[in-house]
């Protein structure tokens, strides 16, 4: 009797540890998989997650429907709340809301009500890497025209918290730029049609999206990049210097890292509520990765002029716990800089 039982409790070891009938593994099946875009549809996070969606299923063990919900408000703060607030910690929600709100916690703004330490971070599709394109008309197509400018260079943005207005701010104090900020535009289409028109010369935010939007213009000489705001020079614009490397100072440079390289390079981010059991975060993880590398999912994007540059969910984590460990008065200057009373 008892070499039965023993036998009885080896192969039911067995049968767990064979791959896909852990319950972990098992628990996705026949489930379906909410992502939650704190935008609206037809933006280019909603893009990003509905192809993702398309794909994602296939690599989750139990072959999930994974699905898109909209839920946008607040600059992408009320997705952040609803998946650390409600939603259940199960792995069948995944949220997709913009780094500018966890910034927005570090800075101790008001309206954030969650902490960003406490998500499971699954990852990032494609790193961000903001430039500043000016028009040719201006007169200004480089970063030493600009620097050596007489008048300030106007340049449009959105509003505080957005990438348009806070590189801009960021810029002239660490850098000394000669900038004259013209916020209240809608999108980077209303900035580019403005300086198209004359009305300024240009803006600085995502190179992806430059190069889709703007990239004949870049490629006629009638729209220069001027300045890379990376940490590494781009392959497309390998004689375009970069901000850092023009900061004199140290804390310039801390400057133009924290507040514009590093927020910038996790700026389309995958979570999962806090609490969430750390088999199925690894599932995640692993089935996200493999989806970026999916040549379904590569063809798809291709055709959609989608970039695909990852970051793992262990980087993403990195990065986050960087920026929580920035100096107080890295963090005042910044606060200081970009919500100016």
């Amino acid at each position: 009797m008892h070499k039965k039982l023993t036998l009885l409790f080896a192969l039911s070891i067995g049968i767990a540890l064979i791959p896909g009938t852990t319950p972990a593994a098992s628990f996705f099946q026949g489930k379906t998989v909410r992502i939650i875009v704190g935008t609206t549809a037809g933006g280019g996070f909603d893009a990003y997650s509905r192809v993702i969606a398309r794909h994602m299923g296939k690599h989750i063990p139990g072959n999930p429907t994974v699905i898109v919900e909209n839920m946008p408000g607040a600059g992408g703060l009320i997705a952040g709340k609803y998946l650390y607030s409600i939603a259940a910690p199960d792995g069948l929600a995944i949220g997709n809301f913009n780094s500018a709100q966890i910034m927005a916690q570090i800075f101790g703004r008001e309206g954030v009500e969650f902490d960003a330490r406490k998500f499971e971070w699954i990852g990032v599709p494609v790193k961000s890497n903001v430039v500043c394109a000016l028009v040719k008309k201006k007169g200004v197509t480089s970063a030493d025209q600009w620097m050596d400018s007489k008048t300030p260079v106007k340049i449009g943005g959105m509003f505080a918290g957005n990438t348009t207005s806070d590189v801009p701010r960021i810029l002239h104090e660490a850098l000394g730029l000669p900038i004259q900020l013209v916020e209240g535009y809608k999108g980077s289409a209303e900035i580019r049609l403005a300086a198209e028109s004359g009305e300024i010369a240009g803006g600085c935010w995502q190179w992806e999206s430059i190069q889709t939007t703007w990239g004949k213009a870049v490629q006629s000489g009638d729209v220069a990049i001027v300045l890379q705001a990376t940490d590494k020079p781009l392959p497309e614009l390998p004689k375009v210097p970069l901000a850092g490397h023009l900061a004199k100072t140290q804390e310039a440079k801390d400057l133009i890292k924290a507040g514009i390289t590093d927020p910038a390079t996790i700026t389309r981010l995958y979570s999962l509520p806090p609490g969430t059991p750390k088999e199925r975060v690894r599932i995640l993880r692993k089935a996200f990765q493999e989806t970026l590398k999916d040549p379904e999912f590569l063809a798809e994007v291709k055709k959609s002029k989608l970039a695909v540059d990852p970051l793992t969910g262990e980087d993403v984590e990195r990065i986050i716990k960087g920026l929580f460990g920035l100096k107080s008065s890295t963090v005042a200057k910044l606060k200081e800089i970009l919500y100016p009373k």
